[in-house]
């Protein structure tokens, strides 16, 4: 669904995972600053208020949306983190980058999801210009750091859910 249409700073809170004892670490993107520190303060306020503690919020700063993906990884590896959110916001701009930088960085993210088996959250902004980016950055279609941060507490609610379930 297009953020035109949806605000991505609301969003269904029914059922979520007790969150107190998880760790989390939030990458960020150097590129487009103004951006992704707002990124940041949305998902790392999203965690607070749905009950992490802020001494399990590990941040860690790349370049650019492209070193998303490694970072992410080193992260995961770890096994004091227990869910990795990436923010990054790709502007299209005058050049086709945005669509080799965004396709990598989508690919990579789930390869680390995969290969770890950790929510391995996309938060990065694939906006046409500054100003959209800006509204989806708590702006006037709210914030894809919160949704980020909302996504990574249901994936550790599912993955809890799918290794407890026992058939009878």
């Amino acid at each position: 669904m297009a953020s035109d249409l949806k605000n991505l700073s609301v969003f269904s809170t029914d059922a979520l995972p007790d969150i107190s004892h998880r760790r989390f670490a939030i990458l960020v993107s150097e590129w487009n600053t103004e951006v992704t520190e707002a990124l940041f303060n949305g998902a790392f306020q999203t965690l607070l208020q749905y009950g992490a503690k802020a001494e399990n919020i590990v941040r860690g700063n790349v370049p650019g949306s492209y070193e998303l993906s490694l970072g992410a990884q080193w992260f995961a590896q770890r096994d004091d983190v227990d869910a990795v959110i990436a923010l990054g916001c790709v502007i299209q701009g005058e050049t086709k980058h945005n669509d080799y930088i965004n396709h990598a960085v989508a690919q990579g993210l789930t390869n680390v999801s995969l290969k770890t088996s950790k929510p391995v959250i996309f938060g990065v902004l694939t906006p046409n210009d500054q100003q959209q980016a800006l509204d989806r950055a708590g702006g006037k279609h709210g914030n894809k750091g919160d949704e980020a941060a909302i996504t990574a507490i249901k994936m550790l609610g599912l993955q809890k859910q799918v290794y407890s379930f026992q058939f009878k």
